[in-house]
């Protein structure tokens, strides 16, 4: 296909620098349906999608072909690294895997023993997410994702469980909400402290053109909060809105007649807002972030103008997911 020839696979197939763009890109990643696809289909979107970059496209391939196995890289390999990411971890499972624990979350709020598990449940799935989703090029010790994970759980259980008590007796649409507290505050301990290590050393940071300048904690803190905004913010339509129009279906006959249905119409209910706030959610910070050298650490700053006067403005960096 001579057409073909210096295609350039990576570049974005929308405009990343608009929410409309990143929103596309997110949708055609996070598309659950990969998440069905055995691995040598991956392993073969791979070669594919290397031999690309090699210069080298089998004959007979279609632009088509070259963008979905680049969908299917982008969507189980870290970006990183190039290593396939384990199932659970990946942004492509996040509407099955998010479904269902929060659909449980939600239906079983009530009593102390549920509010735990189902909270513990959670952050298990989060943890996991979060160290497939970090940013690679900063490594973290099993000790410190252990401390993570302990931190994190403890955090979720800990307000899940004291304003379980504190609402017993507030109106019963607050006690619903309580799996929403738990999870945005287990979230603000969640992410930093899975990715610790880019907070305390510093996240690589490059030129626009990928030339590494070196590591900034600024950076890091800079994509990190605006990864904790970005999960807060995918589950906060499903937790807030959901157990609002619950607690109104539930106060029909035919509701009260079918309540061993509550807890799968949950997780359905949840699904429906999570196909598009996972995507949406992940579009609101461009994935490549960008600060300003004014804005650095003074070392860093210094070292970038002594070897580049003002050519370089702004610094580069992977914010993670």
């Amino acid at each position: 296909m001579e057409s073909l020839k210096g295609f350039d696979i990576d570049a974005p197939r929308w405009d990343q620098s608009t929410f409309m763009g990143r929103l596309k890109h997110f949708f055609n990643i996070t598309d659950c349906r990969t998440a069905l696809l055995p691995d040598s289909r991956l392993d073969e979107a791979k070669a594919l999608v290397e031999s690309c970059r090699a210069g080298s496209v089998p004959p007979g391939t279609t632009e088509e072909q070259l963008h979905y196995a680049k969908k299917l890289y982008d969507s189980a390999f870290h970006p990183d690294t190039g290593d396939r990411m384990n199932l659970i971890g990946r942004m492509s499972f996040q509407v099955p895997g998010g479904m269902a624990i929060t659909g449980f979350m939600l239906q079983f709020y009530r009593t102390v023993p549920a509010v735990v598990f189902w909270q513990w449940v959670n952050q298990s799935f989060n943890a996991l997410v979060n160290y497939t989703n970090r940013n690679a090029a900063s490594p973290i010790t099993p000790k410190q994702i252990g401390v993570a994970y302990v931190t994190a759980t403890s955090t979720a259980l800990a307000t899940a469980v004291g304003l379980n008590l504190y609402t017993k007796k507030a109106p019963p649409l607050v006690a619903r909400w309580v799996p929403f507290a738990a999870v945005a505050a287990a979230n603000c301990v969640n992410i930093p402290m899975m990715r610790q290590q880019e907070i305390l050393s510093g996240i690589a940071v490059t030129d626009e053109d990928g030339n590494k300048l070196g590591h900034s904690r600024k950076a890091a803190v800079k994509g990190i909060t605006q990864v904790v905004i970005s999960r807060v913010t995918m589950a906060a339509p499903g937790m807030i809105i959901l157990p609002i129009i619950m607690q109104r279906l539930e106060k029909h006959r035919f509701m009260q007649k079918i309540t061993f249905l509550h807890g799968p119409l949950q997780v359905m209910m949840v699904g429906v807002f999570l196909i598009f706030m996972v995507p949406a959610a992940c579009s609101l910070f461009p994935q490549r972030c960008s600060m300003a050298v004014s804005k650095l650490e003074p070392e860093l700053r210094e070292s970038i103008v002594s070897q580049y006067g003002d050519r370089v403005s702004y610094v580069y960096f992977n914010k993670g997911l």
